[in-house]
């Protein structure tokens, strides 16, 4: 049993009748139930429940605080290499693109690793390109070890892992995992994968139930908003975070619902997903999973990550770079994509503390 046997169960479901058949006084009942089905999560996300947006925004805020708090964790990404051998039509790093490749020497990425500790933060991100040879498992555990001596969390963004690979790297100092399906309709996928080992849609698929089975600590789904129709590809990720809820109980889930930012390559969204889409989605995710945590990057702008704050988020990233050694090197590289909020971390903690919000540097500290 995986996550794909549930997938089958909606793959070739009937989106637009469902979304066609949902009423607003129907999903006005579903905000007086205190626990969501499948479908219950469905029709939040179904233009109906449009009209219904600011009730919804109300129980979302309530919900969140009661379960998290009036706080949020703040981390950082920081790119070890951009080698990639997969040619993904939407990525700036993808194969068939003519950028300058780079990967981190030990040395490089302590002195990366400085800088971004001298801001307080103790959560941290890293990410590689898929290419086995340029950034091998042993590389990756290296890197790690030196980023322990700087940072009580740290997890990776990296190409699907084997069980036991997953399990070297928690044993190195990894805690978390964060995995984009990149889009889950299985078609689309295919004809947006054009070569590479990313093509393999089930590997990918089932990548973090490997690493829940290795004893990983937190892990993060998505899909990258614009590839395909938003309302499935959200129906989908919600259900991918909860079946790994209630599968590896001692796991914590959460979601990322990033959009199509500018590239190399310059790869145009099929869809225009807008910000009251994404609010939509987020709030109704909120409402079918209460205890699930929300990661919203700087793909965002600062004034729309303001706004959205309340609604549910409970991570968000600050001083972000995605270049490889962007902090340290004098040169201008080329990132994975645009960033659209630029803001350092101390102007993103002056950002909370207005709002009301207590930022959160360190929630976790393994026992050596």
């Amino acid at each position: 049993m995986s996550f794909y046997q549930k997938y089958l169960r909606y793959r070739d479901f009937d989106f637009n009748e469902f979304f066609n058949s949902v009423t607003v006084a129907e999903v006005g009942r579903i905000l007086d139930k205190h626990r969501l089905s499948e479908l219950d999560y469905l029709a939040l996300l179904s233009p109906a429940a449009e009209d219904l947006l600011e009730e919804i925004a109300q129980r979302a805020h309530r919900l969140t605080v009661q379960h998290f708090g009036r706080t949020i964790l703040l981390y950082t990404p920081m790119y070890l290499a951009n080698y990639c051998v997969n040619r993904c039509v939407y990525c700036g790093f993808a194969a068939h693109n003519q950028i300058k490749r780079e990967k981190l020497t030990l040395e490089e990425v302590e002195a990366e690793a400085r800088v971004i500790a001298a801001t307080g933060l103790k959560h941290i991100l890293i990410l590689t390109g898929e290419s086995r040879h340029h950034s091998p498992v042993s590389y990756i555990r290296d890197c790690v070890k030196v980023l322990k001596k700087y940072f009580t969390s740290i997890s990776i963004e990296i190409y699907p892992l084997e069980e036991a690979e997953y399990g070297e790297l928690i044993a190195a100092g990894v805690d978390g995992l964060t995995l984009y399906q990149e889009v889950y309709n299985e078609e689309v996928y295919g004809q947006l994968h054009l070569a590479g080992p990313k093509r393999d849609y089930l590997w990918r698929l089932e990548a973090p139930e490997r690493a829940c089975r290795a004893g990983i600590r937190t892990v993060n789904v998505g899909a990258l908003l614009g590839l395909h129709d938003w309302r499935s590809e959200a129906f989908f990720t919600g259900l991918h975070a909860n079946y790994l809820q209630n599968r590896y109980t001692d796991v914590e889930v959460s979601i990322s619902p990033p959009r199509m930012r500018p590239h190399v390559g310059g790869f145009p969204p099929r869809v225009v997903v807008s910000d009251k889409n994404l609010v939509q989605y987020i709030l109704a995710f909120r409402l079918f999973m209460p205890r699930g945590g929300i990661t919203l990057s700087t793909r965002e702008s600062a004034t729309l990550r303001d706004r959205l704050l309340p609604l549910g988020i409970t991570k968000m990233s600050a001083g972000s770079c995605t270049a490889v050694g962007g902090r340290v090197k004098g040169e201008e590289p080329v990132g994975q994509f645009d960033i659209s909020d630029d803001r350092d971390v101390r102007a993103m903690v002056s950002m909370l503390y207005k709002q009301g919000y207590q930022p959160v540097f360190k929630d976790w500290q393994t026992l050596d």
